[in-house]
């Protein structure tokens, strides 16, 4: 063990449990405290060098932890108004629960890598350039893989609706000529 590691340990030792303390008295969840605390001392273990000899050191964690908390709440408020908000989004849709339905079955039976593409455009919003980075292939590969994906889904969504017909419902022509 190097003299920096050495320097380490003993100020986590001489820390970890005034430093949890903190942070435990000003968050609810004792697994986010867990991750505060983790982040704090990771960031004294990258600026270790800066860190005051002694008692000090104590302080400069408590202000470590003090700015990480801060943006675990600024977080947390991003997070309770983005449910918020989908939450409201969902409730302003009308869709049929039988359509609903259809759609949740046709997307769940497909791999999961037409989930992930279909995804990528639907809910991320990446155009083919995009997907091509995120999957490690050519734009021109992510356009194909995409045609192929929205056919399988087309194909499974039509199959789960009318599956989800009730008995003895007649589906419109343009289904049934386009279906047989």
């Amino acid at each position: 063990m190097d003299d920096r590691e050495a320097r380490f340990e003993a100020m986590y030792a001489a820390t970890y449990e005034p430093i949890l303390g903190y942070v435990l008295r000003r968050c609810s969840s004792p697994d986010d405290a867990a991750d505060i605390v983790a982040e704090t001392f990771t960031i004294a273990w990258r600026r270790l060098d800066e860190i005051p000899a002694g008692d000090r050191a104590r302080l400069w964690l408590y202000g470590v932890a003090r700015r990480v908390l801060a943006n675990h709440w600024r977080g947390e408020a991003r997070r309770r108004r983005r449910t918020t908000s989908l939450r409201e989004e969902i409730a302003s849709v009308d869709a049929d629960p039988v359509e609903a339905s259809a759609i949740a079955e046709a997307f769940g039976g497909l791999s999961d890598d037409d989930r992930e593409l279909l995804g990528l455009v639907a809910w991320e919003g990446l155009d083919h350039a995009a997907i091509a980075a995120v999957l490690g292939c050519s734009a021109g590969a992510a356009r194909v893989r995409l045609h192929r994906a929205r056919k399988r889904f087309s194909r499974a969504l039509r199959s789960a609706q009318i599956e989800s017909m009730p008995r003895g419902a007649k589906r419109p022509v343009s289904e049934r000529s386009s279906l047989t």
